[in-house]
């Protein structure tokens, strides 16, 4: 048994409840906080937690969430409601897939009770529209980071608002969706212009060279800037890395014009 890692006891019968979920489902509820959010861990990454079973393990402590693999809807959002402390939602289509169970109704809910959200990712969450974005504006003050990556229905109204709203944003992706330079001029000179560090806009076919220079002007921090994809976006872009960048490096960036 030497060099032989041994599972703690309570961790191998949490893996057990979690491979048999269905016959102890009734069980969970009376289960304290801190097995709880082991147990969430473990049906997490197994993408076990659904609209059925969720309610059964949250508790009004848990800080985060990643529900990525998950088969969960707005049924779910509203449950997840009574988690006041949630600090980070990962609701991300992991499978190459769009997600269209959750919607701007379970956004609003989730946004409405829990306002210490610090990071929301909503990739290719398809049916999320800008009255979604909105309320986690106007109800989350400490968002960083959103990634509305192929949400396709999003457009400059959600820009504006995070804008006016979320000073504390740095992490934004943009990717795929139908904003174009009046929505992103409005978020990079708005509240959030000089916390802002990373933004993607790939494949925004709206989006023109006036957006790159925008970026480039007001935002002073920024590390991360990835327009690749954008079909209006010439060499004056490039021309304008150059000349406002000066000597300072990007992290990562990438364009094709």
């Amino acid at each position: 048994m030497d060099g032989c890692r041994v599972d703690p006891l309570l961790d191998r019968c949490l893996v057990c409840l979690s491979k048999n979920l269905s016959r102890y489902e009734s069980d969970l509820e009376p289960l304290p906080p801190h097995l709880k959010d082991k147990l969430i861990t473990l049906l997490c990454v197994q993408g076990l937690l659904t609209d059925a079973n969720i309610g059964r393990v949250l508790h009004p402590s848990v800080k985060k969430l990643d529900l990525r693999d998950c088969d969960v809807s707005d049924d779910a959002l509203r449950l997840i409601t009574c988690c006041r402390q949630l600090k980070k939602i990962n609701l991300n289509s992991s499978k190459g897939e769009e997600r269209t169970s959750v919607t701007s109704e379970g956004i609003t809910a989730i946004a409405q009770s829990c306002p210490y959200l610090h990071e929301v990712t909503l990739k290719k969450c398809c049916s999320l529209t800008d009255a979604g974005v909105l309320a986690l504006s106007l109800n989350c003050p400490l968002l960083q980071v959103i990634n509305l990556s192929g949400c396709i229905m999003v457009g400059d109204a959600s820009l504006e608002a995070l804008g006016q709203n979320c000073p504390l944003l740095h992490s934004v992706d943009l990717s795929a969706t139908k904003v174009t330079d009046d929505g992103i001029v409005a978020l990079v000179t708005g509240k959030c212009s000089k916390n802002l560090k990373e933004i993607h806009i790939v494949r925004c076919t709206h989006v023109t060279d006036d957006t790159v220079e925008a970026i480039l002007t007001s935002c002073p921090n920024i590390d991360i800037l990835l327009f690749h994809g954008c079909p209006q976006i010439t060499d004056r872009s490039v021309v304008a890395l150059e000349q406002l960048l000066g000597s300072k490096k990007l992290r990562q960036i990438t364009w094709t014009v």
